[in-house]
């Protein structure tokens, strides 16, 4: 009986010394796991599609042995890009002394693609655990955005149309597009980027350009709404967009004669009344209405009446110009132009004028004949019978 008492006290002082001695060398590993601690001010943090979220971390070692970790990144699935560096160098493994620590930079970039809603991320090094949790703050997109200011616009049909668009490029990464229109045939469409036509424009990931389109009607286009489609394509992307021309009115204008004879006489200084019709020949209404002429030197032109304060579509009104040549014009063809100017539009005609010698000049060289021939005749009976 003494003899069981004394082994089965002999078997439980083994065992509490082998626990012991277990415990006493495990206890150093337990606390240098422990000592090892991740820590940064920013663990939640706000930011959009695109955008690159920065992390400066301390890794603090609180043993007093140097300590050796693993770092690594659990992303929880949501694969975005990453960049994680020590020193100016990519990292996957730090040493820190005693009582010491050791910056850790981490950069997150969020996708362009990517949902609105809560992304949890976990930083390890070794034992030690840091939740870093980033807040998406809206729908991110991959894809390209045209918008224009102001769609439609209004105007007559020599007006020109000057439209501001704004190209976005929301994918991730630097995109060229081409630029271009489907406009009626004989219009005219150019695209402008920094005050130069362009065809193409080259956009970073995640930036915009302005763009103004500037759109020309073809002449006598008719009243109406005219639709012109705009796109901006690259290999990547498209954007389209549409721009709306509302053409009120057509402008024409025409002049001549009453009688529809551009030509006339008139005598050196003389002067000659000649009368004008103004034709109203567009859609729209001229307004404001004067006139010029471009004659030669010494010459001069005026108009009666002088201004036209409106025409209707499809109407008339008479203008008469009174030429006066000048007294040194030479007998001979001559050409006046006579303009008509409104505020949209103007027309002009070309006058040939012929410039006769006066009547006065023509008996007094009859005259002079006679005195030559008389003259003449005077010597023959003078001289003739000697």
């Amino acid at each position: 009986m003494l003899s069981s008492l004394r082994k089965a006290a002999l078997l439980l002082l083994t065992l509490f010394t082998a626990l012991g001695f277990s415990g006493f060398i495990q206890a150093p590993e337990a606390r240098a796991a422990d000592a090892l601690e991740l820590y940064t001010p920013y663990v939640d943090w706000s930011a959009a599609p695109s955008e690159t979220v920065s992390y400066s971390i301390e890794l603090i070692n609180h043993s007093s042995s140097t300590l050796t970790a693993d770092i690594t990144l659990d992303q929880g699935g949501n694969n975005w890009e990453s960049v994680m560096t020590a020193g100016g160098r990519d990292i996957s493994k730090l040493a820190v002394k005693p009582d010491e620590s050791q910056t850790i930079s981490l950069q997150l970039k969020v996708p362009l693609q990517v949902d609105k809603g809560r992304y949890t991320f976990t930083l390890r090094a070794g034992q030690a655990v840091l939740p870093l949790v980033i807040q998406v703050s809206e729908q991110g997109t991959f894809n390209t955005e045209l918008n224009v200011d102001q769609a439609n616009m209004e105007g007559y049909s020599d007006s020109s149309f000057t439209y501001s668009a704004v190209l976005r490029n929301r994918t991730s990464t630097t995109q060229t597009y081409a630029l271009t229109a489907q406009a009626p045939s004989g219009w005219d469409v150019r695209f402008k980027s920094d005050g130069t036509s362009v065809t193409s424009v080259e956009v970073e990931p995640n930036t915009e350009k302005s763009i103004s389109i500037e759109v020309k009607p073809a002449e006598m286009v008719q009243a109406d709404t005219y639709t012109i489609p705009i796109a901006a394509s690259s290999g990547d992307s498209m954007a389209q967009a549409e721009l709306e021309a509302v053409i009120t009115g057509t402008y024409g204008m025409e002049l001549t004669t009453s009688n529809n004879l551009l030509s006339a006489d008139i005598q050196s200084g003389g002067t000659r009344k000649l009368d004008f019709v103004v034709h109203n020949t567009g859609t729209a209404e001229l307004q404001d209405l004067s006139f010029s002429a471009n004659a030669p030197t010494g010459w001069e032109v005026s108009f009666s009446p002088s201004t036209i304060t409106s025409i209707a579509p499809g109407e008339s009104k008479p203008v008469q110009a009174t030429i006066k040549s000048s007294n040194k014009s030479l007998a001979g063809d001559y050409v006046v132009s006579v303009t008509a100017n409104s505020s949209a539009k103007s027309a002009s005609a070309d006058l040939r004028i012929t410039v006769e010698s006066s009547v006065i000049w023509g008996w007094i060289g009859v005259l002079i004949i006679l005195a030559v021939v008389a003259g003449i005749y005077y010597l023959f009976r003078k001289f003739g019978r000697r």
